[in-house]
């Protein structure tokens, strides 16, 4: 184990900037690129073969949209990815934004016919996401324009100013949904046997995921274009991320609460802690707080809570890694180590250890990201797999609808530019 910040990073860099490369991006790269249609393909079994479905969703095409763009930006990786990220950019302006009403559409075909026409404000905060670092790339005004487009139809007919944050989910003319069905899964486990599927999920309902994405949109989006407005929702975000979601009687965030953000933990399936959500919230409130000029330092012992809470029960600490989720009063009860998890938390460990110093954070870092490289990366056939269970196999498929290069390319990517920022 490292001794030192120079020796982590030169233990480390080689290792992820090799998983970047030739694990992640080769497997994608051209894989993923539908030169004949636009956007992106991301439908792919544990081989790499293409697992059947073509449709494209408004989350996971943002998704790699932001990815290309911002390794553009980046010196990490040698060249730049800009044509890849506009095959994405072109797809989502021409195919899947609505122009009568604003936003963007769930869910198209390949070609871009509208499937699924309704919009979730999870799905608008990937899009805007992606626009803004696209054009944080390109310096392409019409990316602006759209980016800026968004956000004001968003805070027009989703802004709750009786309550604070946003309502969720509306149909194609911003209507709001209150009764029925959702797109938007709960915790989507992309190693479950079907590809994609509605969650029945009382629409008024309010998601710290769903702000949590929110808050990583607008710090983008308000980098990018210096806009107001969007300063305020920032805040407001921050705050939410910092304090309405965190359960202080546990330092443990849960997810769903009613329209005035009162908790709802009578249901058992609700007193939930992702351990992976708590943990990227740690490093996205640390980068919304730098784009507010806002000091981290006032949300250290926060953090630190956050962490002990999901070591003590959804971490390994025989083999390293996080479980996915458990009880608010317990310990991890679903015990698969999801591909996003280990990401976000090692991302979040090693911003920690940068922040405070404290080597427990770098040994969690080290920890995972070894499993990682040991357990997830597919040397074979690429990528990481989708979850690894407690037999240590690996479990699901390489793409599927939630399951893009974003929360693992994004990962490597950061933490190899904290590493030599260090």
């Amino acid at each position: 184990m490292s001794t030192g910040s120079d020796d982590l990073a030169a233990e480390y860099v080689p290792k992820l900037r090799r998983n970047l490369e030739d694990v992640v991006l080769d497997f994608w790269l051209p894989r993923c690129l539908d030169d004949e249609h636009g956007g992106y393909v991301l439908s792919y079994d544990e081989t790499g073969a293409f697992a059947g479905n073509d449709h494209k969703m408004l989350v996971t095409q943002s998704r790699m949209l932001w990815l290309f763009s911002r390794l553009s930006r980046s010196d990490v990786v040698d060249g730049d990815y800009l044509d890849e990220a506009e095959l994405g950019y072109e797809f989502l302006r021409d195919e899947m934004h609505d122009d009568e009403h604003g936003g963007f559409v769930w869910e198209v075909d390949r070609t871009g016919d509208v499937l699924k026409p309704r919009k979730h404000l999870y799905g608008q905060s990937f899009a805007l996401y992606g626009l803004s670092e696209y054009y944080r790339a390109t310096g392409d005004e019409a990316a602006r324009d759209l980016a800026v487009d968004l956000f004001e139809t968003v805070d027009d007919a989703a802004k709750d100013h009786a309550n604070g944050g946003y309502r969720e989910y509306f149909e194609a003319d911003w209507t709001q949904v209150t009764e029925g069905t959702t797109y938007l899964a709960n915790i989507e486990p992309d190693w479950s046997p079907k590809e994609s599927g509605d969650s029945v999920l009382d629409p008024t309902l309010k998601l710290m995921n769903t702000h949590l994405h929110l808050m990583e949109a607008f710090t983008t989006f308000y980098r990018a274009t210096g806009h107001e407005t969007a300063r305020a929702r920032l805040h407001e975000l921050l705050d939410i991320c910092t304090n309405t979601v965190v359960r202080k009687d546990r330092t443990a965030c849960t997810d769903k609460y009613d329209p005035d953000w009162t908790p709802r933990l009578n249901d058992e399936d609700f007193r939930v802690v992702s351990y992976g959500h708590d943990l990227e919230n740690v490093w996205l409130t640390m980068e919304a707080a730098d784009a507010l000029d806002v000091s981290d330092r006032l949300f250290v012992d926060l953090y630190e809570a956050l962490f002990e809470f999901s070591l003590d029960h959804g971490y390994d600490d025989d083999r390293g890694g996080f479980y996915f989720f458990g009880p608010l009063d317990g310990d991890a009860t679903n015990r698969i180590k999801a591909w996003w998890v280990q990401a976000e938390c090692m991302t979040s460990a090693l911003r920690m250890y940068e922040a405070t110093g404290a080597q427990r954070y770098r040994e969690v870092f080290e920890e995972t990201y070894d499993f990682v490289e040991t357990h997830h990366v597919d040397d074979e056939h690429g990528e990481w797999h989708s979850g690894v269970n407690d037999d240590l196999e690996p479990v699901g498929r390489k793409g599927a609808m939630y399951k893009g290069a974003y929360h693992n390319g994004r990962a490597l990517l950061e933490c190899i530019e904290t590493l030599e920022s260090l």
